[in-house]
Parts: C-alpha cells; sequence; structure tokens
C-alpha cells in the first residue's frame, strides 16, 4: 500500500541545517498493524508526517497504491488525505466549539457528503467506541480518553485505507490507554492498515510489526508475532 525509498529529511534554522530523516526505506502492506518506535527525536513522528502527506520530504520517493506523490498538487493532497487517510494525534486536535458528533462529520461534509448522511456515519462511529451516549458533549465536557475516542472515531468514519497515530495514548491515563488501543485492535482485526508511533513498549505489542529508528534511520524491522 505505502512505498518509502531513501526518503531524507532536513529541517532548517537559519544557516544551522538538521537532518532528521537519513534515507529511510520502508514498506507498508495492506491490512498491517506497524508501531515505529525510538528515543525522543529519532525521526519517528517525522516519518509519519512524511508518510501521510502532512509534510514535504526534502528528497526521496513515497509511493502510496503506486502513486507517486510528489506528482500530486497541494489540492490533490488534500483530497487524497480527507478521503484515503485517517489521523489521531496526541493532543486529540478536537474543535472545542463543536461537539462530538460535529467533530466526527466535519471531514465527511467536507467530502461531500449530506449533513443527514454525515451525521449518521458519525453518530455509528462514535456509538462503536462507546462514546453513543455522548454525541453532544463539547470535549471540554469529555474526559482526555473519551476525546482520544472521538478523535479516533473522526478518523475511521470514513472508512480510510491507512490510520496513522502519532503517540495516541501520551496524554492518557492507563485505563484510557487501554482502551484506546483495544480499540485499535478491533479496527486491525476488521482489516484496518494502521501506522502507529509510540514509545510504549506495552503498545507497541499490539502491533504486529515493529520498526525502530534511531538517529534517522531504521535499525531494526521485525514481526512482533510469528
Amino acid at each position: 500500500m505505502i512505498e518509502v525509498k531513501n526518503l531524507i529529511k532536513t529541517f532548517k534554522d537559519g544557516p544551522v541545517e538538521t537532518r532528521v530523516l537519513k534515507g529511510i526505506t520502508l514498506s507498508v502492506r495492506n491490512g498491517e498493524f506497524i508501531a515505529i518506535m525510538g528515543r525522543s527525536g529519532a525521526g519517528k513522528s517525522t516519518l509519519l508526517y512524511q508518510t501521510s502527506l502532512l509534510d514535504e520530504p526534502t528528497s526521496g520517493e513515497i509511493y502510496i497504491n503506486g502513486r507517486e506523490a510528489h506528482t500530486m498538487t497541494e489540492n490533490e493532497k488534500m483530497f487524497f488525505r480527507l478521503a484515503e487517510f485517517g489521523y489521531v494525534f496526541q493532543d486529540y486536535a478536537l474543535l472545542p466549539e463543536m461537539t462530538a458528533l460535529e467533530n466526527v462529520a466535519l471531514p465527511l461534509l467536507m467530502q461531500g457528503l449530506s449533513t443527514a448522511a454525515a451525521e449518521a456515519k458519525a453518530t455509528a462511529a462514535l456509538t462503536r467506541v462507546g462514546l453513543g451516549s455522548r454525541i453532544r458533549n463539547l470535549p471540554g465536557q469529555l474526559s482526555g480518553g473519551e476525546q482520544q475516542r472521538v478523535s479516533i472515531s473522526r478518523a475511521v468514519a470514513h472508512g480510510p485505507g491507512v490510520l496513522f497515530a502519532d503517540e495516541p495514548t501520551a496524554n492518557l491515563d492507563k485505563e484510557s490507554s487501554a482502551t484506546v488501543m483495544e480499540i485499535f485492535k478491533e479496527l486491525h482485526a476488521n482489516g484496518q492498515t494502521i501506522i502507529m508511533v509510540t514509545h510504549e513498549d506495552e503498545f507497541a505489542k499490539f502491533a504486529e510489526r515493529i520498526v525502530k529508528i534511531d538517529d534517522g534511520q531504521i535499525i531494526s524491522d521485525t514481526p512482533f508475532r510469528g
């Protein structure tokens, strides 16, 4: 599904250049659950941002279902992200003035669904993660774990090809973290491709493949099971 070849990402701060990714090559098959691990600053979140088309690499190639990402216009990338990808971030990234239902429905409306269709899909997605009774609540009326479940609902309501998650349990307590990972486990069991950045060994074990990064390079890529 995703092919990354010799990916390099350099950040500039005035005359200073910092190469964060140093020639990453990685393949992601349809239906895989991959955990990307590494110490702080190793480049794992940067890799996720390049692979998910949220940022531009300095050089290298990214293919998604055979399509070359660098040939897409910015508009094409935007619509591709809306239609094909789902995103879960550690800070939830919910709009505080919108209810849980409205937060989940918004990307669906942006894809052209009617209000009724978008709200139906959003309600189904929220119910799936145990929030069917909280759809009218604002994010400020929800716990951190509940907000992250809203974020997951928003990410998967449209049936994305790939779900990207950047430290999805970083701001959660142990119980909420376990709930989120059980949701990921169920999604994967139903065929969802997931690429998750995490520094937690106990949550990486939910994945079927662990990719470890250090100093901008892959140092190991191993199946966790079998």
